[in-house]
């Protein structure tokens, strides 16, 4: 699977041009948006690390360079806290210890096309840390720190909480997404079983992973919050590569459900959700929106005059326009609203905390992007405009509030094109 919101820069050191550009390849294969950098030598590597214009967030770096003492270089990007895979040609159990003893993120030799494969992950896995949430929740101020600690050097974004009920309330009050919760058992307040419990009340397990880390030796203990529905439980005192293995091996448990959730319901041109999912999660929105008796505003969007895009440049050219239609409302629109592709050249938006003003403004302020917008493909320009019709308050159902923006869109056809219709 190609991972296209990854943004990094990775540092690659190695003194056989081969290697480099296999690793090269493959890495922009699967992370196409990251920025490599190369060197065959320590003092080429230098300059990368200590440009002050350029943040290194992943080495891959050999031991063996023709210009430095060997492992040089690995010891001060290092000391410089950039996270680094070592990469070597030499089979030695002695040396792969004393590096691994470093919090490096892997030691792997040069054996052949599973090399690069296993680079890969590791790189993939990495630097999606830095956008993943885990919050780690223990009593014990020096097992916080210590597990603090571990998760950083991975690179995670860690939120902290003394207790089960901090935990919830955090949960509870955050915009943030935790992919992931680590959680002592025995805790005053709630414990580790009643967070996990609550929990699963509200996310299953193929949402948000959680992690039992406990002193607890009861042998029946950890079957318990399995059923309970924990991912897995680890035993106090742990090493740390057990908790990164067990990490690692959750989170890519996570992701493989997430990818099979997107082909389900994403769009498979645009990218978009698709009409299943925006019914789904838009009723559980509405629903809330109804407890809380909070406005919502519904938009349907449509492009003018479609069938002339397609009868005067092509089937091709059509699709180009519905995702430049894609590309604009993930541009103007909060990663928080719901954005799906109804079918065709038509999609639907559903926004939460937004006032009726604020909503005028955003809806026309995108009507302009698109009068505006130029597209440039094949030799051809073309530019086209669309049409909004917009439902804002309460209604009894979502149905009602999307067949009110689809009349307040049909009014905009009716009525000119290239406007916005609101229907309060």
């Amino acid at each position: 699977m190609i991972y296209k919101n990854i943004n990094k820069t990775v540092l690659i050191v190695d003194d056989d041009l081969v290697v480099i550009k296999i690793l090269k390849e493959k890495l922009l294969n699967k992370l196409p948006n990251i920025t490599i950098l190369t060197a065959t030598t320590y003092k080429e590597g230098m300059k990368h690390i200590l440009n002050k214009n350029t943040t290194i967030d992943l080495a891959i770096l050999d031991i063996v360079l023709p210009d430095v003492k060997d492992g040089a270089i690995i010891n001060f990007a290092l000391q410089k806290n950039i996270p680094t895979i070592v990469l070597t040609a030499l089979k030695n159990d002695e040396i792969k210890h004393q590096y691994i003893k470093k919090d490096i993120i892997a030691y792997i030799v040069k054996d052949g096309k599973r090399t690069f494969d296993y680079i890969v992950n590791n790189s993939y896995r990495l630097l999606k840390n830095y956008t993943t949430n885990i919050l780690l929740v223990d009593d014990s101020h020096v097992q916080l720190a210590v597990a603090k600690q571990i998760l950083e050097n991975m690179k995670f974004n860690v939120t902290t909480a003394s207790d089960g009920k901090e935990a919830l309330d955090i949960l509870n009050t955050t915009d943030k997404h935790f992919s992931l919760i680590l959680t002592d058992y025995n805790m005053p307040v709630l414990d580790g079983m009643e967070l996990t419990l609550a929990i699963r009340e509200e996310y299953d397990k193929d949402e948000m992973g959680i992690i039992v880390l406990s002193a607890n030796d009861t042998p029946e203990i950890p079957l318990k919050f399995i059923s309970a529905g924990a991912n897995d439980y680890i035993n106090k005192p742990y090493s740390k590569m057990e908790v990164i293995t067990r990490i690692n091996s959750t989170l890519e448990l996570l992701d493989l459900f997430e990818r099979t959730r997107d082909m389900a319901n994403r769009d498979f041109l645009t990218g978009m959700y698709n009409r299943r999912f925006f019914f789904e999660s838009g009723n559980n929105i509405f629903q809330k929106a109804l407890r809380e008796k909070k406005d919502l505003c519904v938009a349907m969007f449509d492009i003018d005059k479609f069938k002339n895009i397609n009868d005067t440049y092509g089937h091709d050219v059509g699709d180009i326009a519905i995702c430049e239609v894609a590309r604009i409302l993930n541009e103007n629109l909060r990663k928080s609203d719901l954005v799906a592709r109804f079918g065709g050249e038509e999609f639907c938006v559903l926004l939460e905390k937004i006032s009726l003003e604020d909503t005028k403004k955003l809806f026309e302020n995108i009507r302009q992007t698109f009068e505006d917008n130029i597209i440039k493909t094949n030799d051809l320009t073309i530019k086209f405009t669309t049409s909004i019709g917009i439902s804002y308050g309460l209604s009894t159902d979502l149905e009602k509030m999307i067949k009110q923006a689809d009349e307040g869109l049909y009014y905009c056809k009716e009525n000119g094109r290239n406007q916005i219709y609101i229907t309060v």
